[in-house]
């Protein structure tokens, strides 16, 4: 894997082509990423780094995570990640420098991983698509209920997976190959052609996407 950064996403709008079409883009804002630490194979088993994105308040960090941060003389931040690195490309980072959005080109394709929209406690039919029942006469309060889901005596139970009434929205998700179409680095932005996992405000994580050459 190869490093990539933690943003907030500020919500979508349109950018117009060299021939009039539109294209539809996420924003995402990827300023102040800065490195925590820097992992080894020898000391830690792997190699990586861990970069820190957002801002917290001194009283809302606990003791051991503010003596972490203190090692790299950086402050603290809402959301720590790390990424998965090779050995040789470790030297270019220190602890405690930052990660600016210029890592990323416009025309490339990245790996954007945040979470869902959380829906609450939703039915079949928005859960799982299903079909409504007939709204016709006799059909008596069953219009949008799932049906039948067991068997008889044998074997006399649900089987687990069974496609059911339940929470909705709120995991992690990730969507590939998604173009990167402007970069700004003044305001440290990122422009993605299309939707992205989360609500406005919330942190996702870009990357260079693993089936690029695919």
């Amino acid at each position: 894997m190869s490093l990539g950064l933690v943003g907030r996403k500020i919500g979508m709008t349109r950018l117009f082509a060299d021939d009039g079409s539109t294209i539809p883009v996420t924003v995402v804002d990827v300023s102040n990423n800065r490195v925590t630490q820097i992992k080894t194979s020898a000391i830690d088993g792997y190699a990586a780094v861990q970069v820190a994105f957002g801002v917290r308040r001194a009283s809302r960090v606990t003791k051991p995570a503010a003596g972490h941060l203190a090692k790299a003389a950086v402050e603290a931040g809402s959301l720590l990640k790390e990424f998965r690195m090779a050995e040789a490309d470790l030297a270019a980072l220190q602890p405690g420098s930052a990660v600016s959005v210029e890592i990323f080109k416009a025309g490339q394709l990245v790996d954007v991983t945040g979470t869902t929209q959380g829906k609450g406690y939703a039915g079949v039919i928005k859960r799982h698509h299903f079909s409504s029942n007939r709204a016709s006469h006799g059909n008596s309060r069953s219009h949008n209920v799932p049906g039948s889901i067991g068997q008889a005596q044998d074997p006399g139970r649900v089987f687990p997976g069974k496609r059911m009434t339940g929470h909705l929205g709120a995991v992690q998700r990730t969507v590939q190959k998604l173009e990167v179409v402007r970069i700004d680095t003044e305001r440290q932005l990122i422009l993605i052609k299309g939707a992205i996992p989360g609500s406005k405000g919330g942190h996702v994580v870009v990357r260079p996407s693993i089936k690029a050459g695919a």
